[in-house]
């Protein structure tokens, strides 16, 4: 495993971790970064069809234990941001109508500022590398 992978964390920490997301998610306090950089989530979202309700349902059912680790942002200016990646096991329907069980990637962003926090999904896509579960 990558060694600025962090997985030091409890079960019930990652659980708060999540309830924070979800909160946000379910305030619409988010959002899943779809620009020019990030051509895996455009394609999965194409793929699958995902509406923005069906978007916002994936995250909702994420649960801890499909919580693999933490690291810091990479990105010139943001090194202080924590990225929290779990990878939940989703049942989607591609264009031709066939049930396909998919490891969906999602690297989550908590940004706290003035008026609370907001949550950006950089990546929301297939899994495209192996993952190892902190909880599984």
């Amino acid at each position: 495993m990558n060694p600025h992978y962090n997985q030091n964390y409890t079960l019930e920490q990652v659980e708060s971790i999540l309830d924070i997301i979800q909160d946000c998610v379910k305030r619409n306090h988010y959002m899943i970064s779809k620009n020019e950089n990030r051509k895996e989530n455009n394609d999965l979202i194409k793929e699958y069809n995902l509406t923005s309700g069906k978007q916002k349902d994936i995250i909702l059912k994420i649960v801890a234990k499909d919580f693999c680790h933490s690291l810091q942002n990479k990105k010139l200016g943001f090194e202080h941001e924590t990225l929290y990646v779990f990878c939940p096991q989703i049942i989607l329907f591609n264009f031709d109508g066939v049930e396909e069980l998919t490891d969906i990637y999602t690297k989550f962003n908590i940004i706290e500022y003035d008026l609370g926090k907001r949550v950006i999904a950089i990546s929301f896509h297939k899994r495209n590398k192996p993952l190892k579960y902190l909880f599984r």
